[in-house]
């Protein structure tokens, strides 16, 4: 269980790098090479998300929940935003929502 936390984390950190450096290219003017490290970024979320041992569906659906938690985790400390007590209910509501398909019996 904990590798596979591990390994959602380590996903959802590079699919929001993959996104957030374009972003920095687009909306701040920072430099167009920020392009190299973000395609490289969401190479590797891709090759990550094909290290689990679940369905793909399953994967995706459960690794959502994390992904919402680690771009609430991101706002605050990349954004410097302080999330709301709705971000952090959504977040606790994903979170949830993952822990059920993650948890099921038989899965």
């Amino acid at each position: 269980m904990i590798k596979t936390l591990a390994l959602f984390l380590a996903t959802a950190v590079a699919e929001i790098l993959g996104c957030y450096l374009p972003y920095l290219w687009l909306k701040q003017g920072k430099s167009a090479w920020l392009l190299v490290p973000a395609a490289a970024s969401l190479a590797l979320f891709v090759w990550l998300l094909t290290l689990h041992p679940s369905p793909a569906g399953r994967v995706y659906a459960a690794y959502g929940g994390v992904y919402v938690v680690v771009a609430i985790v991101w706002l605050w400390v990349f954004d410097g935003v302080t999330p709301s007590i709705w971000d952090l209910v959504g977040a606790s509501v994903a979170l949830t929502g993952m822990a059920v398909i993650v948890l099921a019996p038989g899965q």
